[in-house]
């Protein structure tokens, strides 16, 4: 009798705590399942009558009309990585829809479009089809959300400087610190100066070699310069004569000719106008630290600090000086 009634107890715990466990264990898989794919949802700005941009595709010529956030999906993705931390992706998302307004605000430089999708004239920008085709399958899903995360979260906001929208400029990687523009364009703005980055240094940008022989360098320079001479049998036949205060060439004399790190950068194809150079036997070797202008924001300096858990605000606030997100 007494083992019946322990059986019957037995059968009416079990009952009423199977709908627990089995609640319980597949309630957590599909949670996390879930979460895996589910996508913020955001408040979008109301941006008047910047709505939607006018971009000139390089390329073919053609001006598109393109919401303002969705065009910025491209430009993101197209100039950050997406494997960065998701604040650095903010950071770049906030700083390059300033560019765009700074642009526009202060007259295109194209007559039907607002701004072009080229990086050497205006920033870059990648449609989402050619974006996802580009990347490896099994992370096409997860990029495309960080990109529209970075975008849609910050959505409408901006940096300005004493109310005004900034000249947002950015590029790769500092090199270790970042450039003056007066020393590359010859402007100034108050809150672009000189900022230290540590941990650039892990990054691909940070260190290349441009090798070149006599001959080449002679051509690249008659390009140029028609009336260029060298003779390279003297000691001093190159030379580094003054460096920035970020420790970019300010000033070097090739031969007869004196000119500029930024000159010296194109014509010789280099990254970043902060290297040193030597001669060896029939070749000119030219290492380089950096890749890019160097002014304002480093994309790789800004992944450093999403990693040491600073949020794009701060990555923001530590490149532009006394500046403001609005």
């Amino acid at each position: 009798m007494k083992k019946i009634l322990l059986y019957i107890l037995f059968v009416i715990i079990l009952i009423f705590t199977m709908p627990i466990v089995f609640t319980d264990q597949f309630g957590k898989t599909q949670e996390v399942g879930s979460s895996e794919v589910e996508e913020k949802s955001y408040e979008k700005a109301n941006y008047g009558d910047l709505s939607t941009i006018r971009v000139l595709h390089a390329t073919t010529g053609e001006v598109e009309e393109i919401e303002f956030d969705t065009y910025l999906y491209g430009v993101v993705s197209s100039e950050m990585p997406a494997s960065y931390e998701l604040e650095a992706l903010r950071a770049q998302a906030v700083v390059a829809r300033t560019y765009t307004i700074y642009k526009i605000a202060n007259g295109s430089k194209h007559e039907n479009a607002d701004i072009c999708d080229s990086a050497l004239c205006c920033q870059a920008w990648i449609s989402k089809e050619n974006r996802l085709a580009r990347w490896e399958e099994n992370v096409r899903e997860e990029y495309w959300k960080k990109i529209v995360d970075s975008v849609d979260s910050t959505s409408g906001r901006y940096v300005a400087y004493q109310g005004e929208p900034i000249n947002a400029f950015f590029h790769s990687n500092s090199g270790g610190q970042t450039e003056l523009p007066i020393h590359v364009w010859g402007g100034s703005f108050p809150y672009l100066q000189v900022v230290a980055t540590a941990g650039e240094e892990n990054y691909n940008g940070y260190h290349s070699e441009v090798v070149i022989s006599k001959d080449d360098l002679i051509q690249k320079m008659l390009a140029k310069y028609s009336n260029f001479e060298i003779h390279f049998e003297e000691v001093n036949c190159i030379q580094i004569l003054d460096l920035t205060e970020s420790g970019r060439v300010k000033t070097m004399k090739i031969g007869n000719v004196s000119l500029s790190g930024v000159e010296a950068r194109q014509i010789f194809g280099l990254k970043s106008a902060k290297f040193s150079f030597e001669i060896v036997e029939n070749q000119v070797k030219f290492n380089v630290t950096g890749y890019g202008h160097g002014v304002g924001l480093s994309q790789n300096g800004s992944d450093v600090l999403a990693k040491q858990g600073k949020n794009y605000e701060e990555i923001i606030q530590y490149y532009y000086k006394d500046v403001e997100i609005k």
